[in-house]
């Protein structure tokens, strides 16, 4: 594996740039969002919402969220 020496971070960071992408490539990045799928057990909602602001948003997203954690922690006590 070659070694690559850079001037500035940013130089470093654009190396990292794929402009030719292939087939192999698609496929690695699919199995990235499945193994980050499998990480975060979160089943969000299908479809698409319609909020009235921002805040209307991360509500409704909390709520999921706080929802998912209770279900962990209950699913966690009753098996102990």
């Amino acid at each position: 594996m070659p070694i690559y020496k850079y001037t500035t971070f940013e130089e470093a960071e654009k190396a990292l740039w794929n402009f030719n992408p292939d087939e192999k490539y698609y496929d690695r990045v699919a199995e990235l969002w499945d193994f980050a799928s499998d990480l975060s057990s979160i089943n969000y909602p299908k479809g698409i919402f319609k909020f009235k602001s921002i805040d209307e948003a991360n509500q409704h997203r909390e709520e999921i969220e706080i929802a998912h954690a209770k279900r962990l922690r209950a699913e966690r006590n009753s098996s102990r």
